[in-house]
């Protein structure tokens, strides 16, 4: 598909994109100008100039429908978790980090509708602009189908997270955990290396490498070089413990 700034409505290569997306999300707009509002960046709108309407509206319903619907489902699935734990809990969930990895699970990037500097920028991987637009298809659900309607689209969408933020692990400083593990079998120290980075200063995205001896062990991005290490750090923890082929030929 061209992705272009252009995107048009009517243009058909577009249209299949948008049923992907929510067969993708397992919900199907009744209202399709509410899809294609939650889409739309407010660059694509400024430079339109017809009376379009982007989806900074829609992110902030969203927000409030996100924040409630996890919260009774973990009040649900955790119901000896104290007040804080379920806060810690929730706010792992709605992080930016983790509303851009669902974005990505959904391929979202493909169907923004940006104006040609987010185009240019890399704003279709940019996790700001992602978290967002993940923010606003949940807002622009709600008010297309209904509470509960909302509620059943984020607990089907959320059900790897919510699975996983129950364990020890969720929390986990990968950093920490992937400098101990290549130390004690290697004596040495892993690097991180920032090989891309996009967008304004106050919208930074990050591609950072995790290398020993030249070698990548992970792949991390992240709206701060922190994020994209702890990235970085966790898939190449869980290649390594999953036998990845490394060890053998490091030196």
């Amino acid at each position: 598909m061209n992705q272009s700034s252009e995107k048009g409505t009517g243009d058909i290569s577009y249209t299949r994109e948008l049923k992907k997306l929510q067969e993708q999300m397992g919900y199907h707009f009744q209202d399709r100008n509410m899809l294609v509002r939650a889409l739309t960046h407010r660059s694509f709108a400024n430079e339109q100039g017809k009376n379009i309407l982007d989806y900074q509206r829609l992110e902030f319903l969203g927000d409030s429908v996100l924040d409630l619907s996890l919260g009774l489902e973990l009040m649900r699935r955790f119901p000896s978790s104290t007040e804080g734990e379920l806060t810690q809990m929730r706010a792992s969930l709605v992080s930016e980090h983790m509303l851009a990895r669902m974005a990505c699970s959904i391929n979202l990037g493909v169907c923004l509708r940006l104006g040609r500097g987010e185009e240019h920028t890399g704003g279709r991987r940019r996790n700001s602009i992602l978290a967002d637009v993940y923010e606003a298809l949940m807002g622009a659900i709600f008010l297309d189908g209904g509470f509960e309607k909302a509620i059943q689209a984020i607990i089907n969408l959320f059900r790897q997270p919510l699975e996983e933020v129950g364990k020890e692990d969720f929390h986990r400083d990968f950093k920490s955990d992937i400098q101990q593990w290549v130390q004690e079998r290697f004596h040495e120290t892993p690097e991180y290396v920032v090989t891309d980075q996009w967008g304004p200063a106050h919208q930074r995205g990050f591609l950072v490498e995790l290398r020993l001896h030249d070698r990548v062990l992970g792949v991390g991005t992240g709206s701060n070089k922190k994020e994209a290490e702890q990235e970085a750090a966790r898939l190449a923890l869980d290649r390594l413990q999953a036998g990845f082929p490394f060890g053998a030929s490091i030196r």
